[in-house]
This record gives structure tokens, sequence and C-alpha cells, in this order.
């Protein structure tokens, strides 16, 4: 990957360009060798340098462990808006520039009492494990070959996360071994594979340098899951179970159509074991046919990402994941019994304070049984994902939401500290009585003596209203050749420098807008929403109209510019819809330019309709505005679908019938009056 990049990128052909520039990377291009990578979860004060260093260099990455070559590429960039943020992670790469090194090591001792919960992204660990150790270095003999060790050992249990062998080039790495992965471009809590349970062997096919003018990043990978003793023999519905090792596939594909905005798809299929099929053929025809009776003899997961970074004095990215597990009427592409989470990171806020918020809710039924696998999707019992899902009942698949705020800060004494505050709510229509689960952490680290050093106090309250604390101190290698604190003069000077649109990188070319300057824009909605909903409640039943309503639009957005003519944002939407809360995420938020004054768009993104229990669904939809009718002030007329806002029957007073959902569709046209800043 290039340092720098254009603002907008050419657009492709399909498939046809796809395949022919992967294709022309690969014979044409010169190809860089295999990159170690980061550790994931496992370090978190230099990965949270690392994710703000990729905010900064307007890289908006939708996967994890971090490539040690994209960090280095990004570099360059990141520096004209943090020099210090920049110079740390730039000294802890050097470890990496050797033919041969410790890359990682780090101890932690810890004192718990209360409540045996687990420690949420830890790769299993529990909450009273008095110790935790983790290490891995690596040997490259060749540019496209890599040889790497690891380990991570806590109370109970020693796993050999990080030890792989790694032979390619840049365009296509093959990792075998214990790779861990992270499906999200959320830090904190992903419904896809992350480092909830224990690393499952595997074998990965990736590239971590994009390819082709649209930035084309995929990641293929076929795990071994942990044995288990519940597994329904051939999928017959039988009370014969069968001992078998699971499969899981994954499939990710992601696209970089212009500077600062990501979009991906990710794939899952847990299949064979116990006498299920696990034939390539099989799963090539369950992969292709989501839809089809296959899926009876598997387990599926499915999501859609997108992530867009704002490049304003104080940048921050917005992030938008919606996964499913099975499909509804109307087509593959609308999942069912979803999962969604929003996230908002502001790496640098000013005097050396950084800022992370985000939020998850899922419904019934995930990582829970299927029918098939009786212990669902996990591994050694654990949750192969979100890791709310673990603060329950074995087997229950209650829905919940979860919810993580964290501030950083890095104070002129040196040093990073951290505070962060995790809440849990499990859905209350389950057949257990769960608390609201709450746990409050601080941690402190600063480098000493060629080491860092550390400890973290956390406290909290379980799902059972149990309380729980723990107090850890650690030492991690390496990072003592210089003290981490916040330079106030130094950080200035960054951030004056960043205030350029020519060093923003994507901003550069998007900041004319025929002959007016407007790049970055955040602006606030406010009008009439009007709408009517068709409801299909269940099969055999009539379907209805409601009659038309009028009531109040509120939303918050940002967008900005990718080329002269056109933008591209995000936006959060507030509305009621039939006396029911709706909230919308416009997580692809376009905009074309049509003179000075006026403008069409379109947008899509996920509509959550606060019902008794929420219905989400994907919605679509068409816009157009009168720029600058006054000052700072545009007029705005769209129109929103949202096709198949599904509702499950989980309720006693719910219909049963044919179908476990209650499908609806929401049409809206929206009046609204917008107050924009621009920047």
């Amino acid at each position: 990957m290039s340092p720098t990049k254009s603002s907008l990128r050419a657009p492709g052909s399909g498939a046809l360009a796809l395949g022919a520039s992967i294709v022309l990377a690969a014979t044409t291009a010169p190809a860089a060798g295999v990159s170690a990578y980061l550790p994931l979860n496992l370090e978190p004060e230099i990965e949270r340098d690392v994710e703000r260093v990729l905010i900064l260099a307007d890289e908006p990455v939708l996967k994890r462990p971090f490539a040690v070559a994209l960090v280095q590429d990004a570099l360059p960039q990141a520096c004209r808006r943090n020099r210090p943020l920049c110079e740390r992670v730039r000294r802890y790469l050097k470890r990496y520039a050797r033919d041969y090194a410790v890359t990682y090591a780090s101890a932690t001792g810890t004192a718990a009492s209360g409540a045996d919960v687990n420690v949420p992204n830890a790769y299993g660990e529990s909450a009273h494990s008095h110790y935790d150790v983790a290490a891995q270095a690596f040997v490259q003999p060749s540019d496209y070959f890599m040889a790497s060790a690891g380990t991570v050992a806590y109370q109970g249990r020693t796993s050999a996360t990080g030890s792989m062998l790694s032979v390619g080039t840049n365009w296509a790495q093959l990792d075998v071994g214990y790779r861990p992965r992270w499906w999200s471009p959320v830090t904190d809590s992903t419904m896809m594979v992350s480092t909830e349970a224990p690393t499952m062997p595997s074998v990965t096919l990736s590239n971590y340098e994009p390819l082709g003018s649209w930035g084309f990043q995929y990641e293929l990978f076929l795990a071994q899951m942990s044995s288990t003793d519940r597994i329904a023999f051939m999928g017959q519905g039988t009370s014969e179970l069968a001992r078998g090792n699971p499969k899981l596939f994954g499939a990710q594909l992601s696209f970089e159509p212009v500077s600062g905005w990501s979009i991906g798809i990710n794939r899952q299929l847990q299949y064979g074991g116990g006498g299920l099929p696990d034939s390539v053929h099989f799963l090539v025809n369950d992969f292709f046919h989501p839809a089809g009776t296959n899926q009876t003899l598997g387990k599926q997961q499915a999501s859609y990402m997108s992530r867009v970074l704002i490049p304003t004095k104080t940048p921050f990215a917005v992030y938008v994941q919606y996964a499913g597990q099975n499909t509804l009427d109307g087509g593959s592409y609308l999942l069912g019994l979803p999962g969604t989470t929003l996230g908002l990171d502001f790496p640098v806020l000013g005097h050396g304070l950084d800022l992370t918020y985000e939020v998850t809710e899922w419904v019934n039924r995930w990582y829970a049984s299927n029918g098939v696998f009786f212990d669902g999707m996990t591994q050694y019992r654990l949750p192969t994902g979100q890791w709310g899902a673990a603060e329950r009942v074995f087997g229950d698949g209650v829905g919940a939401r979860t919810q993580m705020l964290r501030l950083g800060w890095e104070p002129s004494f040196g040093g990073y500290l951290e505070g962060r505050v995790r809440t849990l709510i499990n859905q209350p229509y389950g057949q257990y009585a769960y608390r609201h689960y709450l746990d409050a952490s601080v941690r402190y680290s600063r480098p000493w003596r060629g080491v860092t050093v550390g400890g973290e106090v956390e406290s909290g309250r379980d799902v059972f209203g149990q309380s729980f604390s723990r107090l850890s101190g650690f030492v991690r290698y390496g990072d003592g050749e210089a003290d981490r604190g916040y330079d106030d003069a130094a950080a200035t000077a960054d951030d004056d420098t960043a205030s350029d649109p020519a060093m923003d990188g994507g901003a550069a070319d998007g900041a004319a807008a025929d002959g007016e300057r407007r790049p970055i824009e955040l602006f606030v909605d406010g009008g009439v929403n009007v709408d009517k909903v068709r409801s299909d409640i269940e099969k055999g039943l009539p379907i209805t109209w409601s009659p038309l309503e009028a009531t109040p639009h509120l939303a918050l957005g940002a967008r900005r510019a990718v080329s002269r003519k056109e933008d591209l944002g995000a936006r959060v939407e507030f509305d009621e819809v039939q006396g029911h809360a709706l909230i919308g995420i416009r997580a692809l938020d376009f905009r074309r330019r049509l003179g000075d004054h006026f403008a069409w768009g379109v947008f899509a993104g996920v509509d959550r309709w606060d019902l008794a229990t929420p219905a989400y669904s994907l919605d679509l939809g068409l816009g157009f505005q009168w720029r600058n009718f006054l000052p700072h002030w545009d007029l705005g007329f769209d129109l929103r679908h949202g096709q198949n806002v599904a509702r499950e029957h989980l309720l006693p007073t719910d219909v049963q019938g044919v179908r476990p959902d209650s499908l609806y569709k929401i049409e809206q046209a929206l009046f609204y009056v917008s107050r924009t800043f621009s920047f």
C-alpha cells in the first residue's frame, strides 16, 4: 500500500475488473514478502496507539490483527497529524525490522475476589486466574517465509496462540497454525470471530496490501474447533448424539472505493464432525446457497461492515456492523436474527485525551443450539464472537445489549491512563432472571528501564447479581527507550499542520466544490417524518397497512468530500413510527452536488424499531437537497424504505404459527432543515 492515497478511487467494472486487478497484481507488480502481525488483545497500550495511528492516516480498517507492513505504510501520513504518537509506534515496530526477534512478552499477576466471570476478549481467561503469560518471537530466513512461535498461558490453559508458519507475498499470504483473528471494525465486541475463546488451529489465506484501485482485501480461513459430544447425528433430530470436532470456515471481502471509507462482508460456516458431512462439495454448496436445505446440517453467520473516517481537526471514525445467522423472506442478503453494532472513535481529543464509545445489540439464539450443534457456535463452550454472550447460563440464547465507553489520557508526567466502563443487559423474555452486568476498570502503564510496567484495578457485578473485583500488575518487554507523556507543544504543532486540508490525504482533492471549499461538514437535521407501515404478522393472517402519520424527525451526521462534486459520510436518525421509537443508522450516506445549490444522494443502513422486543432491518433511500438556501442552512427531502423489518415471536402474547417472525415494511418521507458546520 502506498503511504498516500488519492481522494477518489476509480470505479471498477464488476467481478471481471476485480479478478483482472488480482491477476495483474500477482503477475506484474513487484511482490513484497510476508508480514508479521501485531499482538491481538494482548498489549492494549500499543494496540490502542496503532488504532489511533490508522485513523489519523485515513486507513478505515475492518479486521485484525494488523499486519506490521500495513502500519508501517500508514506512519508517514499519521506523523503529519500527531508526531509523538507516531514516533512511539515507529519505535515499537523496530523489533520487527530484524531477521529474528522476540516481538512480545508479558507477565501479569492478579488477585481476585467475588464472582468468577470471564475476562472479555482474553482468549478464555477466567477472572480468578492468578497469572497470565504471553510471548511471541519470529525468525524470517527469507522475505517470503516466516516462522513464528507464540503462547498465551493462564491458570487452567496454555495455548499456542501466535505460533504459525507464513509463506507468500503481500497479495497472497498463507498462514498455518494458531493465528488469532477479529472480524469487525469494532474494538471491544464483535458478533463474528474474535478472541473471546481460545485460538483455533487454522489455515488462512489473505492479502495485507489492498489490491487495485478499489483497495480490495480478502481473507479465507478453515479452522478446527474444539471437541464436543453434543452433535446431532446427521441432523435428523433424533436423541442420538455424537462426538466430533466441527470445522469453521470463514470468508471476508472488503473494499475501499474512496479514501477513508471501507465496506466489507463476512461469512462463517460451522459444519462437520460427529458424522455430519464435511466434504469440499458440501462446503461450497452451503457457502453459495445460504438459504438452501443444507442449513439444517450446519450453522451460518454473516455480517456487513462499514467504517467512515472524518478527518476534521478533531478526527473521528464512525463504524457499523450488521450481522445475522439466517436469511429472511426476500433473498439471502436479508439477514435474520440480527446483531447490530455502532461505534465512535476519537483518537485525539486534545490535551492527551482519546475516547471510544460502542454499543451492540443482538436478538435471540446467538451462539446457542441450532438443532445440529447443541453447544452452538462455541469453542471450549465459550462464544466465538461477542463477549457478552458468555454472561448467561450456557445454552441460553437470550438476546442482549452491551455498551463500552473508554477514555484514555497521556498525562504530562508520563505514561498512559485508561478508564473503561462496560455494561450488559440481557433481554427479559428468557427463562432466567438476569441482573444488569457492569464492570469498570482503570489501567496505568509507563516505560521503565527498558520495559513497560503498570497495573489495573477492576470491579463490577455479574448477571446473577454477584460482585467481583481484580487487582493486577504487569511487566511487558520493550518500549523503554523513551517516556510516554503528552507533549502539548508538539501535539499542538502537529494539529496545526493537520488543519491544512492538503495534509489530510483524502481532503486535498475533495475540498473544492464548484469553487467553494467545504471538505468536511457536521450537521444537525430537524423536520417531519411521514410514514406508513405494512404488517405481515404471520402466514395466513391478513396483511395490513397503517394510516399515514406525521411525527418529528431528528438526525446527527458528518460527511467528507471525496471528489470535487461528491460527499460521503454517516448519519444517525431518530423518529417515531406508529408510536414506537425508530433509530436509523446510515452506514453509507452518499451525496452528489449539482452546482452551488442543489444535490441528490443515496443511502443505506440499519433500522432498529423498538417494539415489544427489538425489530431490525436494512434500509435504503434516496434524497434531494437545496443547499445554502440561507448561509449554512440546507433543505432536504428523503424517501426511506425499510424492507422486512423482522421481529421474532418470543413473548407468550405473540402469535405462534408457521413463521417465527413478524415482518414489516416501513415507508418514510422525511422533510427537514439542516444546519451545517463546515471545516
